[in-house]
């Protein structure tokens, strides 16, 4: 697709991807009765048709917390209107993922209880996530850019304008694109200071996203991002935005070995993103005693 565009330099123009791939966009709110008049067609929910019950769609919506949605047999993308602008764009390219994918037309809106193992819902979805990265990163195009810059949040606001991805897109696709031998680890939360929490604060699940690259993953499976959250709320100051605070820490991997990473929070406002970026291994300080030889 990104052949048939000539090889488009970024940011991507998601309207000439709808216009190649012949797909309309619209916009619903999820209490919005119209919303199922608008879209009920053929589309199956299980062994029902939702032209025959078209409040279905409303609870499917709701069930599923969906922020948006493609209806095949219209070539139609659904966002939600209520979702924040900046996240229409990741949205948008995700349900172009499922128009891309022909094997995906017959999962659309199914029940995951009947009709979709939680495991294949799972599958598809990230299928489709892979491919809007794909898509709004410019294949590779982003991987080489990123790999200019030296880790750190500093490249990912710089990275973000020339793409026109979110901060959180950013950040996510930087850890993937660094961390590929490096231990890297990223934590998307709102405020970690204990007095910015809001009263919905859950310290069982504080973090939106915890993210692990490859070699991190695959190095240190004991580090939970409850102990994480931990760690940058003790050095992040209450400041509304920018840089919270930065520290280095120690990390222990699944073999007993310490290792120092540094870790930086800067606040966007609406996300907080943490980076903590593996420095080299630890190593005690050994005392060295002078020997007396006597002469």
């Amino acid at each position: 697709m990104l052949r048939d565009l000539s090889d488009p330099e970024p940011p991507l123009d998601l309207r000439q991807v709808r216009e190649l791939l012949k797909l309309d966009r619209a916009y619903y709110t999820a209490d919005d009765p119209s919303l199922a008049h608008m879209v009920a067609s053929r589309i199956r929910v299980g062994a029902i048709q939702v032209f025959k019950r078209p409040a279905l769609l409303l609870d499917i919506v709701r069930t599923l917390d969906l922020r948006g949605f493609y209806v095949p047999d219209q070539r139609r993308i659904l966002i939600d209107r209520l979702q924040p602008e900046p996240k229409h764009r990741w949205l948008e390219a995700h349900e172009i993922g499922h128009s891309l994918l022909p094997w995906h037309e017959d999962a659309m809106f199914g029940d995951s209880q009947h009709t979709l193992s939680p495991s294949c819902h799972d599958a598809i979805e990230a299928e489709a996530s892979f491919a809007a990265g794909r898509l709004l990163f410019l294949r590779d195009r982003f991987t080489i850019q990123a790999n200019d810059h030296a880790p750190g949040l500093e490249a990912v606001k710089a990275l973000k304008p020339a793409f026109g991805n979110t901060y959180t897109t950013t950040f996510w696709r930087c850890i993937e694109t660094w961390g590929v031998e490096r231990p890297i680890v990223g934590l998307i939360t709102k405020h970690p200071h204990p007095t910015k929490r809001a009263a919905d604060f859950n310290p069982l699940k504080p973090c939106r996203h915890f993210i692990q690259s490859p070699a991190f993953a695959a190095r240190f499976t004991r580090i939970t991002e409850v102990g994480l959250f931990q760690v940058i709320a003790d050095y992040c100051s209450p400041a509304r935005g920018g840089s919270l605070g930065q520290r280095e820490c120690i990390l222990t991997d699944d073999n007993g070995e310490e290792h120092r990473f540094h870790f930086e929070t800067f606040s966007f406002y609406h996300d907080v993103l943490t980076l903590g970026l593996h420095l080299g291994p630890y190593n005690t300080p050994v005392k060295i005693g002078v020997i007396n030889t006597g002469t």
